[in-house]
């Protein structure tokens, strides 16, 4: 039976976390992801944005569906929900929740290899000055007139700055061309252009 198929029919073509239907994304929990199914699952666009942390974390949202995912018998899920319920350990529902999961000590191992735990599960996203979420390729107005350092150059306020490129391990800064020259710009400088 095919991967997808598999997946499908153990879901109930339902996200395995929250039992939306629709779309449904198929995930490799990993590291290790081999073409194991037990270490793969299927997901909703918005489980898997706020996974991948390309949203901002909905408290609200994963609340009721991690209460239940974390009972799962698919190791997949038990992972991903206690790498979600840690993110949000400093909430009492979350911390409460993690004191009652238990995971065997492999895939607890498994677990904690992304590194999720350690960090304040706070989601870092690059966002213009009127907090609209930045992507790699949009097109940003300058708010305000820059001089460009190690350069002669003045990029203008009302510049328009196309095809930024995110900067990777800082949430405060783009990269992107003016006057043909590639530029680091602040975000809280910038404005994205609908």
């Amino acid at each position: 039976m095919k991967l997808d198929a598999l997946l499908q029919e153990r879901s109930g073509n339902k996200c395995e976390l929250s039992g939306e239907t629709g779309k449904l994304n198929i995930y490799e929990v990993n590291p290790d992801a081999t073409s194991n199914p037990d270490r793969i699952i299927l997901i909703s666009e918005k489980c898997l944005a706020q996974i991948e942390k390309r949203e901002e974390l909905d408290g609200a949202f994963w609340e009721s569906i991690l209460l239940t995912s974390m009972w799962s018998e698919v190791p997949g899920v038990q992972v991903i929900s206690w790498r979600m319920l840690n993110r949000f350990r400093n909430e009492s529902w979350a911390a409460d929740a993690l004191d009652m999961m238990y995971l065997d000590e492999e895939s607890l191992e498994w677990a904690k290899a992304s590194g999720d735990h350690i960090g304040d599960g706070t989601v870092q996203l690059h966002k213009d000055c009127n907090g609209n979420i930045l992507a790699n390729g949009d097109t940003v107005t300058l708010t305000k007139d820059l001089d460009v350092k190690g350069s002669s150059l003045n990029a203008k306020i009302g510049t328009a700055v196309r095809n930024i490129r995110l900067v990777h391990d800082n949430h405060e800064q783009i990269e992107g061309k003016v006057e043909g020259q590639s530029i680091v710009i602040l975000t809280k400088y910038v404005k994205k252009q609908a």
